[in-house]
């Protein structure tokens, strides 16, 4: 199943490719693709393309991501988190909108609250039988 097919390289307005090796704090507008390794921490309120030979550590938070490659962190997106065939993340993600194309991996915990954490609830409601119908 194909998802989206929608990224030309005139789409992409910065790459790493392979072989790159980058260690820090990365901020772009526009869309990146990274093939190459990252280390550190990646902020956009963009899309961001993890590559399939990609190999990210970061914590990340953008407007929307697609994974190919491998990520070990947090994903925080504002908008929609896809994970393709090839993807594979370790960690924790939270987004609004989470595609995960078969074959594609999350080791880890999804939050689909709107991309920010829900509060969770202490105590569950107490719930009588003459509640449920044909009590």
């Amino acid at each position: 199943m194909k998802l989206r097919d929608r990224h030309s390289s005139d789409d992409v307005s910065g790459f790493l490719d392979k072989g790159t090796s980058v260690t820090g704090e990365l901020q772009f507008s526009g869309t990146l693709r990274i093939d190459g390794d990252f280390h550190g921490s990646i902020t956009t309120n963009d899309k961001l393309i993890i590559g399939e030979r990609a190999l990210v550590y970061a914590d990340i938070k953008v407007g929307e991501a697609e994974i190919y490659g491998t990520v070990s962190g947090t994903i925080t997106s504002k908008k929609r988190i896809e994970i393709h065939s090839s993807g594979r993340i370790q960690g924790e993600v939270s987004t609004p909108v989470l595609v995960v194309e078969e074959g594609g991996f999350l080791d880890g915990s999804s939050n689909m609250a709107g991309g920010e954490k829900s509060p969770v609830p202490t105590e569950s409601p107490e719930v009588s039988r003459k509640e449920w119908p044909g009590s």
